[in-house]
């Protein structure tokens, strides 16, 4: 009689499947993010005063896909994805030396005004010939200061993240 309520006995839906799967379903689900995984987040940007610098949660965009800490994003995004599993999110503050690091001095640079040049103004983003961004710092006679850094150097950034697929 023993044995007949054993095989009555109510139990998990886990229990009842092969161990493969029950094996494959507690890894994937204790998986995490970790450096060499490729995975897809849902973020939002923010600065310190709360302006929103980018977000993938836009009406046709889709979440960023990246291999963690191969250096195809900035470092402090890499800290904030790590450690997560599909379906959390987290804020992650970075100072700017995790993020596009500080304001180099060095990359504002006077350049001599050419022909042309005249409906060049302070604010323009500018491309250069090499293909990066410039933001025109001054506008004089004879020179154009441009701003060489990024435009969120010098800046702390926190991210909004949602960890939305995992490969490891």
């Amino acid at each position: 009689m023993q044995y007949a309520q054993r095989l009555v006995r109510p139990c998990s839906r886990a229990a009842m499947m092969p161990a493969f799967s029950r094996r494959a379903m507690s890894v994937s689900a204790s998986a995490v993010a970790k450096s060499g995984d490729t995975v897809e987040v849902q973020y939002t940007g923010t600065l310190d005063d709360g302006t929103v610098f980018d977000t993938s949660r836009q009406e046709g965009r889709t979440p960023l896909k990246f291999t963690v800490g191969s250096g195809q994003v900035i470092k402090g995004f890499d800290i904030a994805v790590s450690g997560l599993a599909v379906g959390e999110n987290k804020k992650h503050r970075m100072e700017a030396v995790d993020a596009y690091g500080e304001m180099d001095p060095k990359a504002i640079m006077d350049f001599p005004r050419q022909a042309g040049m005249e409906e060049i103004k302070a604010g323009v983003k500018v491309q250069l010939s090499n293909g990066a961004i410039a933001t025109v710092q001054a506008v004089n006679e004879e020179a154009i200061t441009l701003n060489l850094n990024h435009e969120l150097a010098g800046k702390a950034l926190t991210f909004d993240v949602e960890l939305v697929s995992l490969n490891p």
